[in-house]
């Protein structure tokens, strides 16, 4: 695992509270027990994004600003292809993540936003177009597509990425009423689409004694694939502690 700096206490103003769509009003409570479904997700950007005239990235648990000491150095200690790093923002709903990896990062990078809903998609597409980014190297690239990430392997063969990143998406998962079967499916898609050298950084709140548990059990497929699992926190806000568990891919010998 690579070294990742330890941050401290977040300020509120980078952090989202924690389970703001549990907190939503319009949610019922057997929309918040679907958030593996994609009408639940449909239905929440329709009704936040006709609250307001002016676009406001949703941010579950934290922004960019709070993660970028985690993400950025992974990104430079991946060896460089001949093509672009290939990095994939899984579930990214209209969260700025994606966005600012392209635009900040050191290296030339081929930024995927990956969604199942296609209203995040087409808010987030029409924010883009809007705000006209530009990143850091003149010859990375953004793109924002419709996806359900259990079914990556639709899009991305074995050993094609260098870097996915899923802050609140497993997290959704898990807390759904029948989601803890495609968070499982999840995890395993993604360690088959990642190089060898590649990583899965997960952020969440779930305890690591939990959670490394499970990944370490899921990540394992019968004379396939394993994983390495490493934890840091990143941060504490109003009591709440969030971590990042970086996954890379084994292949069992």
């Amino acid at each position: 695992m690579s070294p990742f700096p330890k941050l401290l206490t977040l300020s509120a103003g980078r952090i989202a509270a924690a389970g703001a769509v549990r907190r939503h009003s319009s949610l019922t409570a057997e929309l918040i027990e679907n958030m593996d479904k994609k009408a639940t997700w449909d239905r929440f950007y329709t009704e936040n994004s006709s609250r307001t005239t002016t676009f406001k990235h949703f941010e579950w648990f934290f922004g960019f600003d709070a993660v970028r000491d985690f993400i950025l150095p992974v990104l430079q200690t991946e060896p460089r292809p001949a093509a672009l790093l290939q990095v994939l923002d899984m579930g990214c709903g209209t969260s700025a993540l994606g966005p600012c990896i392209y635009r900040h990062s050191p290296l030339p990078v081929r930024v995927t936003c990956a969604d199942i809903s296609p209203v995040a998609v087409r808010l987030m597409q029409e924010r883009v177009r809007a705000q006209a980014l530009r990143p850091h190297c003149p010859s990375s690239q953004l793109e924002l597509v419709e996806l359900d990430c259990t079914r990556l392997h639709e899009r991305y063969g074995c050993g094609s990425v260098d870097l996915i990143v899923d802050k609140g998406t497993t997290d959704a998962l898990l807390r759904s009423k029948e989601g803890r079967r495609k968070a499982g499916l999840l995890l395993q898609q993604c360690l088959k689409a990642l190089r060898s050298s590649g990583s899965l950084l997960q952020f969440s709140d779930e305890d690591p004694d939990a959670r490394l548990l499970w990944l370490e059990t899921e990540a394992q497929e019968p004379g396939g694939m394993a994983a390495d699992v490493g934890v840091q926190e990143v941060g504490e806000l109003r009591g709440i502690t969030y971590y990042c568990y970086q996954v890379t891919p084994r292949s069992i010998t």
